[in-house]
């Protein structure tokens, strides 16, 4: 290389010095020549004064975001800009737990602008902004941003208005798409060739039912269908069939599947659709039909859980509809859609377990959004804090009918200001609890809310009440633990719930006096079995013939859950996941916990049933019910699901020798 070939390479920059060069002269002659005439063709600039434009035009940068890159985002911090996006696509995406479905996406193109409500209160942006094509984006420093704000009133009424607009604008578009969505769900026309399982566990007839069974629970499923060597179906048998079919029945495991299985199972050719299924179940009170070819051998199985799946476009919707909404009147909608949909899955023969935990994950959701509303006016910043929802919330066991069950845990190292830190929080905590309420959910009757001093407690507060309640068993403190122990983090640092869950079962596990003393107060309840009648009607006064289906029914199975729970260290709330994960800790036979499940699973279903049929929407329905007024199968079913309260209560009463 001559010296002037060397010369020539020192002053030439590197590749990528010539790209940031280039874009730096570009973003300069945009800038100077290009600003205010772009400002004029968007709102609210559009009608902005020319001394508020030049102020704009004079104090913001044009920044060039490759695709792909972040813009800005949570981890950002407090956002330093206002953003408006001169070229590109710009997507957000809202950041947090997934529990239904994903989080919605908004696209953003030229002319809007972003985060504005994060830069007009100084915090962090909730949402990830990141670059979909390469943009130009103008950059208006925070501080300039407020001053425009005062001296435009074009612009603060623009940034004020333009979030609720927008976000509304879009909730409608949501709502009309989740309004057309329902309607093609309800029509269910998908070919059934193209749902459910496609391997389904099949036996021969004179497979032993404990080998089909052992089949079953190698394979994780719920049903097997029963073939012969030509792949043609002649039965089904599922674990609803294990209270009729076998436990009432005493039928010995060594006997043949067949004598077991339901015979001549429902069967539908692969060209049916999803309604026709549907509609099979609902007709027939069975939860799955086999589907066959043209010569009737067995291609798949559709059980109510692959309907379900079906509905994930609704239930987007509805998630998508809540977390856009600006206002408490757009959750109110949101909201009632959320019991809408409940109704008909519930319709569609969804099982209890499944609807009561959808119920639970949509009500979270409208609760987040209720919560990140209220944020808006109230800071609390650089403190770890979380919002935590008890009782059947907690438990993800949420019914049609459901009040507030709620409370706060925040942490405080300084004792003296840990007062007025808890007045801050309980302000906040009234605007949620009054927003839950006009979107559905009543103030609860005993205060057991955020907003009561109680229950709006420090991590180390509630860890003393915690351990009060172990170490001296009172009623009150049994019936706080019916209450407090089920509890899980819905909104904040969830690891605040994490310390409460590890100390109080490091507690309980320590001290089976306070188990003991549990296992007496949930005896106090029996299931309401007659010795001549099949059941005792008259245990509610002023309900005469009236079953309590709450607190005679799921009660129970949920109290012996819990304690059980408690003396095994199960983390989880949900009373299936305890009786399953304790039983076998304690070694209790999978048929007799299933046979329990059953009975559980029956007694919620009932409870939906009612609510659905004899409530109505934003009405509180009850859980009284006339068992005269159901038909001999739901009866002799009701009946069987008592006694297996029953049987599970008298393990608790043996387990800690209550007499």
């Amino acid at each position: 290389m001559n010296q002037a070939e060397q010369a020539q390479q020192n002053q030439e920059p590197s590749a990528m010095g010539e790209l940031e060069v280039s874009l730096r002269q570009e973003g300069r002659r945009r800038v100077a020549g290009n600003t205010i005439a772009f400002l004029k063709n968007h709102a609210p600039f559009n009608k902005m004064k020319p001394d508020a434009l030049r102020n704009f035009a004079e104090k913001a940068q044009l920044a060039f975001y490759p695709a792909g890159s972040e813009i800005v985002g949570p981890d950002s911090g407090n956002v330093r800009f206002f953003y408006l996006i001169e070229s590109g696509k710009v997507q957000a995406r809202q950041s947090g737990e997934v529990t239904v479905t994903e989080y919605s996406v908004l696209s953003l193109s030229a002319g809007e602008s972003f985060p504005i409500g994060a830069v007009t209160a100084g915090r962090p942006s909730t949402n990830s902004y990141t670059a979909v094509d390469d943009t130009f984006c103008y950059q208006l420093p925070a501080e300039n941003f407020m001053e425009l704000m005062v001296s435009s009133p074009e612009f603060n009424l623009f940034c004020t208005q333009y979030i609720a607009s927008l976000l509304n604008q879009s909730r409608q578009q949501l709502q009309l798409q989740f309004a057309q969505k329902a309607s093609e769900q309800q029509s269910l026309n998908s070919p059934l060739a193209g749902i459910g399982s496609r391997s389904p566990v099949t036996v021969p007839p004179d497979t032993p039912l404990r080998t089909a069974l052992e089949t079953m629970s190698q394979a994780g499923v719920g049903s097997l269908v029963i073939a012969g060597e030509d792949r043609k179906p002649v039965g089904v048998f599922t674990r609803s069939d294990l209270l009729d079919r076998v436990v009432l029945v005493d039928l010995p495991l060594t006997a043949p599947i067949s004598q077991a299985m339901s015979a001549t199972p429902f069967m539908l050719e692969e060209h049916a659709t999803a309604y026709d299924a549907m509609l099979a179940m609902a007709s027939n009170g069975i939860r799955h039909v086999l589907v066959t070819d043209a010569e009737g051998k067995l291609t798949g199985v559709v059980s109510e859980r692959d309907l379900f799946a079906l509905q994930r476009v609704g239930l987007r919707q509805i998630r998508q509809a809540i977390e856009s909404a600006e206002n408490v009147e757009s959750l109110q909608q949101s909201a009632a859609d959320v019991r809408q949909l409940s109704f008909n899955m519930l319709a569609q023969g969804v099982g209890a377990e499944q609807l009561t935990q959808f119920i639970s994950a949509l009500n979270d959701a409208l609760t987040r959004r209720v919560i990140q509303l209220n944020l808006e006016n109230h800071n609390f910043e650089g403190i770890e804090w979380a919002w935590l929802a008890f009782g059947s919330e907690g438990r993800d066991e949420q019914t049609f009918s459901t009040d507030q069950d709620n409370g706060i845990v925040f942490t405080c190292d300084d004792t003296t200001a840990l007062d007025s830190l808890r007045q801050r929080f309980l302000a906040f905590a009234l605007d949620v609890n009054n927003a839950l309420d006009r979107c559905g959910f009543p103030l609860c009757k005993g205060n057991i809310m955020a907003s009561n001093p109680q229950w709006c407690l420090s991590l180390n507060e509630w860890k003393e009440q915690f351990t009060n309640w172990v170490r001296m068993p009172h009623p009150d403190a049994l019936l706080n633990a019916t209450i407090f122990f089920d509890f899980r983090s819905l909104f904040g640092k969830a690891e605040l719930a994490d310390v409460m869950r590890r100390h109080l079962l490091s507690q309980t596990q320590a001290n089976p006096m306070f188990l003991r003393a549990m296992a007496k107060n949930a005896l106090d309840v029996e299931p309401p079995l007659g010795k001549i009648r099949d059941f005792l009607t008259d245990l509610e006064p002023g309900h005469p013939g009236k079953i309590d289906l709450k607190k005679y029914g799921s009660r129970i199975f949920v109290d012996v859950a819990r304690i059980y729970a408690l003396a095994t260290g199960v983390h989880n709330t949900n009373s299936v996941q305890r009786l399953r994960l304790a039983s076998q800790r304690l070694s209790i036979r999978n048929e007799e916990i299933n046979a329990v499940l059953e009975g559980l699973d029956f007694i919620q279903f009932l409870r939906l049933r009612h609510q659905y049929l004899e409530g109505e929407p934003g009405i509180q329905g009850d859980n009284l019910i006339n068992p005269d007024s159901l038909n001999e199968l739901d009866r002799r079913i009701l009946k069987e699901s008592f006694r297996q309260a029953r049987k599970i209560q008298t393990r608790l009463k043996l387990d800690y020798q209550v007499q």
